[in-house]
């Protein structure tokens, strides 16, 4: 019987719509130099969100997001809900942290804060964090503070939570990176092993690396199961190609510079 062996993460794209205007975000690059490619912003339908809910297994890591900014999503907190049986993550840039603290506190079991270099809005963010932490209290979830590019990390080491660096790379996609990424010593992709990515129409992906043309799309879970898809042909083939050492044969993978390990910055 097919089971979702290796699965250890989950990325639910419960909505594609940003409130902020990042320089190094891709989907804000394409809308200003590549229209031709439509991002079709927008929220997942509620009753596909229940649909994943009851076929994903128990135990599992599910992230909220994807390149979206998850607490726009107007069910967020009825959402997260419906994945008790699972260890509840979200990315956030923090601008509604407080708005949606009841959602938050006490629910979901870790919390991102996504800090980048050289961000205009960087105070504002710092002291949203910090008017969110003294309605936390001691309460979950963990906060993790994640620092893309060059980032002055003190003061985020300062507040309750972990902080970690990552680098940057071209907003295009993983590559460009400023240095070497981290490989396996088995020399496979860690996420093509453990990850799968919905996005908000249902399209369910090998990973949750940009893809604005959809490269790595291997199943819809609109019109399939989650196992089915998991255990789908196409990402058998696929794996193979890695443990033969050709990613180069499968689209994404082919230009893509990261190997399911992320690297500080």
């Amino acid at each position: 019987m097919n089971e979702f062996n290796g699965l250890t993460t989950v990325n639910v794209e419960l909505t594609s719509l940003c409130n902020k205007n990042c320089a190094m975000c891709g989907r804000r690059k394409i809308d200003r130099d590549f229209p031709e490619i439509v991002m079709d912003y927008g929220h997942m339908n509620f009753d596909l969100v229940e649909k994943i809910s009851k076929e994903l297994p128990p135990g599992i890591v599910v992230q909220f997001h994807n390149n979206g900014e998850p607490l726009m999503y107007p069910r967020f907190g009825e959402a997260i809900k419906l994945f008790h049986k699972q260890i509840r993550c979200v990315n956030t840039n923090g601008k509604l942290l407080t708005e949606k603290a009841d959602e938050i506190i006490n629910i979901l079991d870790n919390l991102a804060i996504s800090v980048i270099e050289n961000d205009p809005d960087g105070d504002d963010q710092y002291r949203i964090v910090k008017e969110f932490l003294k309605i936390k209290k001691d309460k979950k979830p963990l906060m993790v503070y994640r620092c893309l590019g060059d980032v002055d990390v003190k003061k985020w080491k300062k507040l309750d939570g972990l902080v970690i660096k990552r680098m940057l790379h071209n907003p295009m996609g993983s590559f460009q990176y400023k240095k070497e990424t981290t490989k396996p010593e088995i020399g496979i992709c860690m996420d093509i092993l453990n990850h799968l990515a919905i996005s908000k129409s249902g399209e369910a992906s090998i990973c949750v690396r940009f893809d604005p043309k959809r490269l790595g799309v291997i199943g819809n879970v609109n019109t399939e199961s989650l196992l089915n898809i998991w255990n789908s042909e196409k990402r058998k083939q696929w794996i193979q190609y890695h443990i033969n050492g050709q990613r180069d044969k499968i689209p994404l993978c082919s230009y893509c510079d990261y190997w399911g390990i992320p690297s500080g910055g």
